[in-house]
């Protein structure tokens, strides 16, 4: 008796949307920013703003996992996937500011294609989420985490030529290590959208 008194499903998969949403705004915020290479005050509050909103998805998710005795998915599961997509935003805040702070201008065309491969990869993540309520969609999911992957392993091949091409050009120290940590920081945008895609494949292989 006690049990059927108990919430069964939530919101989860709301959130989850709700979340891959900010995400993918984000990921067009900051791509602005580093294509235009103005307006980087502005543009840096934006991004605090939209990550602020994801944190308090993240919170409420967390909470609700707390209060529902049923989940659609594995505890642990929810839990996982909804800080790692936060750590995105995490991340994607830590490039803006990054920026800002140190004042970086002259942004490289090479940072502009690891923002894009970030765009890409944070609206395949959209995607996949978007499709996790049905276990019948277990196919598109498995194949947009394939496309994920597919994109950080080209981030990989753009942060190594940008690197090479920064220490072989560019004489001026700050410059390097400004740029170097801006790259690092795109790359591991779509490392932590891989872990998430990894997360996807996890759930659905487990439940389809």
């Amino acid at each position: 008796m006690f049990s059927r008194l108990m919430p069964k499903e939530g919101r989860f998969f709301e959130y989850f949307n709700e979340h891959a949403e900010q995400i993918v705004l984000g990921s067009r915020e900051l791509s602005a920013m580093i294509a235009s290479g103005d307006d980087i005050e502005r543009r840096s509050y934006n991004i605090e703003t939209i990550e602020k909103r994801a944190d308090k998805i993240t919170q409420s998710t967390i909470e609700l996992l707390h209060k529902t005795f049923i989940t659609p998915l594995d505890r642990d599961e929810i839990h996982h996937l909804i800080t790692k997509m936060d750590d995105i935003l995490d991340l994607i805040e830590d490039v803006a500011q990054s920026i800002y702070l140190y004042d970086v201008r002259n942004l490289t065309e090479e940072a502009k294609k690891l923002a894009d491969i970030c765009v890409a990869c944070s609206e395949n993540v959209k995607k996949a989420v978007a499709l996790l309520s049905n276990m019948d969609n277990a196919p598109a999911i498995l194949a947009t985490c394939e496309e994920i992957d597919r994109l950080e392993s080209e981030a990989d091949h753009v942060m190594r030529a940008a690197m090479a091409k920064l220490f072989r050009d560019e004489g001026d120290v700050r410059q390097v290590i400004k740029l170097r940590s801006v790259y690092e920081l795109l790359e591991e945008v779509t490392d932590t959208c891989e872990d998430v895609a990894n997360i996807l494949e996890g759930i659905v292989l487990e439940n389809s």
